[in-house]
């Protein structure tokens, strides 16, 4: 196994408790984790909070788009209304700089900053880039997050606020077609001009002659959501950067 490879607990580690609550995070600093991850919306009157979906409807007890929704009433609701086999308590939405404070001194933070959405069309938040390089700048953590984002165009805004920071692309088929003409060769010319420095894949997506492209030119290649001891010892073997999981108590077999 590659001993530098960073096991990243998805969501907290959603398959074992409410997915981006503090219950969660706080799970999965007991488990052999190096990192987690967490995704960041901004409720209507500019908070930066912890939570996946554009609207509050699958994961909670209220409804609406977050895009329409202040801080006190997503604080109101309870992100653990929909767990599977139900959850002992409720749990709040978090603020980004809640789940900052957590993990501070223990693990490192992967932060994957959302788009909004409303009938379907996609947009960003306003704002979003500076809120979240503010908050990590109270929290002293700079140096200890990765950014990471569908919306690539984001990155460089990051990397412009606060070049310090260390940012990724995440490619799923949506945003990228492996079939295409120079397909690979594209997007590493692609993540090099954004000045990433991962590029972070769905699984499905993953290959060697990616692995190695991307080593060749000095990024780091993770790997997304890796959900089963057999696939992350695969992908370790491979020698990958990073594994994300929504089962972080697996890692256990990845310990060296």
């Amino acid at each position: 196994m590659n001993h530098s490879i960073q096991r990243v607990a998805h969501r907290g580690g959603s398959h074992l408790a409410p997915e981006n609550t503090l219950a969660a995070f706080r799970n999965a600093l007991t488990l052999p984790i190096d990192a987690i991850e967490l995704d960041v919306h901004m409720s209507r009157d500019g908070h930066a909070v912890v939570f996946h979906d554009y609207t509050v409807d699958r994961r909670t007890n209220g409804s609406g788009n977050i895009l329409d929704l202040d801080f006190t009433y997503l604080r109101s609701l309870n992100a653990a209304a929909h767990f599977p086999g139900g959850w002992p308590e409720p749990q709040q939405i978090p603020a980004l700089n809640e789940v900052l404070n957590l993990a501070k001194g223990h693990v490192q933070v992967y932060i994957e900053i959302k788009s909004s959405k409303r009938n379907g069309v996609m947009g960003r938040y306003p704002k979003i880039a500076e809120t979240v390089v503010e908050e990590l700048r109270a929290a002293g953590m700079l140096d200890k997050v990765l950014i990471i984002s569908f919306d690539w165009a984001i990155l460089p805004l990051i990397k412009s606020l606060e070049p310090v920071v260390q940012t990724g692309v995440l490619v799923s088929k949506d945003v990228w077609n492996p079939r295409a003409e120079r397909a690979l060769r594209m997007l590493v010319e692609q993540v090099t001009m954004l000045g990433c420095n991962w590029i972070n894949v769905d699984y499905d997506l993953f290959t060697a002659e990616m692995l190695e492209a991307a080593h060749e030119h000095g990024f780091r290649l993770g790997i997304w959501t890796v959900n089963t001891t057999r696939a992350m010892r695969r992908f370790a073997a491979a020698s990958v950067d990073s594994v994300t999981s929504d089962r972080p108590d697996l890692f256990s077999a990845l310990q060296v």
